[in-house]
């Protein structure tokens, strides 16, 4: 054999053993995304266990605020709950005041913390006025105050209306200061 053709099977076996060559070994590494995910769960599983006892709590102190009211509403039974707080209105206005807009965050935090809470809101007015425009503007301030809501974000599936006009007063005087009373937007929990 000539030196020729050795030289090039030498050269041949040489660039087959390289290229086949010791396999690696394939370290594989844990993406610091999924290291960080999984801490992050876990932290989150031990301060839901330690928000568990206070969510709890907070439930356990809602469902004591209601009270079975006497007559149904239009979505079946309902409640009145201590919790959920009236606004009032200006004689003859739906829109919210400023200081019924303080009140309405309030309710509708209450609301964000029990996201099962379905309510209905009840307008009312005073006896001044007939009892189709009482019932109207019943409807309009109910309306305004679901709104609101929406507008703090509660879902609109968690919010239904109901106008009475001035059939049920909570005052049953015949003054300013009964009127104003009786000018209102009442709040119920609906049976969950």
């Amino acid at each position: 054999m000539s030196r020729k053709v050795f030289c090039m099977i030498v050269l041949i076996l040489c660039l087959g053993v390289i290229m086949i060559g010791c396999p690696k070994k394939t370290v594989v590494k844990e993406e610091p995304s999924v290291k960080k995910e999984e801490a992050a769960a876990k932290r989150e599983a031990e301060r839901t266990k330690e928000m568990k006892p206070k969510e709890d709590q907070a439930a356990k102190e809602f469902d004591k605020s209601l009270v079975a009211k006497k007559e149904p509403g239009i979505e079946g039974e309902v409640f009145e709950s201590k919790l959920l707080k009236d606004i009032h209105f200006d004689f003859d206005k739906y829109n919210i005041r400023p200081g019924d807009a303080e009140i309405l965050k309030e309710n509708s935090a209450l609301l964000k913390k029990y996201p099962k809470v379905k309510v209905q809101i009840e307008g009312h007015c005073d006896e001044r006025g007939t009892i189709e425009y009482n019932l109207a503007l019943g409807e309009r301030r109910a309306n305004s105050t679901k709104k609101y809501l929406l507008s703090l974000g509660i879902p609109a599936e968690r919010i239904s209306t109901i106008s009475y006009g001035e059939e049920r007063p909570l005052d049953s005087g015949h003054n300013e200061e009964a009127w104003g009373n009786n000018r209102r937007a009442h709040f119920i929990v609906v049976a969950k």
